[in-house]
């Protein structure tokens, strides 16, 4: 008896990885819907044009938990019929995260303080080329501090001082506050993180990259949206540890790497994905004195 249990777990696992690497089960054959009988059902077919109800949701929801890399792999390949498309499958699911983290976790205004990048002074040091490079440094820092304050300035109350950046603090809390950041800012930096980290030796197009952002990115909001219901809505942050392991699995089977070789490419994403934010912060602080030097 205990053998036969053996064997039937045995065996489970080893369809479970056939499924994963197929999406399917070869010696199944496809269940056919039988229709039923009814008088009056008037809300048949109702849910079938709702993209977070349908078959094709249900399904991306379940293989961007149990086999992502492939089902994204399956995806590029041309199997567009039974997913979701990336960018409608972004937009429904993270909506769906949006409207359960509004219900149990009502946004907050979170006001920050801002300290000073350096405290030390150019004049500290006597060497004059020292002297040029720190305040060469200072400068640098203070305009990237000027533009993530310049792109977050519903956060910082009191650094808005003119009705342009009033203006622009209400329009940040307004997209912050329906997520629109998550699936527009980080995509547009994840998709071009990944095309810069992986076009050398796994070369895809640049639609491939964009399709695999977006899927990662709804994969990450699932787990976002299991650690608000674990948490009872205290906290929907899923940090950097589980980030890594949930790509180095993506990466594993999307790109069919082995581990170790999916760490470092997920390193090197995420390396380029931090420039690629400091970039912006940098532009963002340039015409944030921009803008201030030509109103003055």
């Amino acid at each position: 008896m205990d053998k036969k249990k053996k064997h039937s777990f045995k065996s489970r696992l080893r369809a479970f990885a056939i499924w994963q690497k197929l999406g399917y089960l070869p010696w199944q054959k496809p269940k056919e819907k039988k229709a039923r009988k009814r008088s009056g059902d008037f809300y048949k077919g109702a849910f079938d044009s709702i993209p977070f109800l349908n078959d094709d949701a249900k399904r991306t929801f379940s293989h961007l938990l149990l086999r992502p890399g492939y089902m994204i792999r399956d995806y590029i390949k041309g199997a567009h019929e039974r997913y979701l498309a990336p960018l409608t499958a972004l937009i429904v699911f993270y909506a769906f995260f949006a409207l359960v983290a509004a219900v149990m976790q009502p946004v907050q205004q979170r006001h920050k303080e801002i300290n000073p990048v350096v405290q030390m002074e150019a004049e500290d040091f006597e060497n004059p080329g020292q002297a040029k490079t720190f305040s060469l440094l200072k400068n640098t820092l203070a305009t990237l501090q000027k533009g993530w304050v310049y792109l977050h300035l519903d956060q910082y109350p009191e650094e808005v001082d003119t009705q342009h950046e009033s203006s622009l603090a209400a329009l940040e809390g307004t997209l912050r506050s329906q997520g629109i950041p998550f699936f527009a800012g980080q995509f547009l930096l994840l998709w071009l993180a990944m095309s810069l980290a992986l076009r050398r030796r796994h070369k895809q197009r640049m639609s491939a990259y964009a399709a695999a952002s977006a899927y990662i990115l709804c994969q990450f909001s699932f787990f976002m949206l299991f650690a608000l219901l674990f948490s009872f809505g205290k906290s929907a942050e899923i940090g950097i540890v589980l980030i890594t392991v949930l790509l180095m699995w993506d990466y594993h089977q999307w790109l069919g790497v082995r581990w170790k070789k999916s760490f470092w490419l997920v390193l090197k994403t995420g390396i380029y994905y931090g420039l690629l934010c400091v970039l912006v912060a940098l532009l963002a602080g340039v015409a944030a004195y921009a803008i201030a030097s030509f109103r003055t």
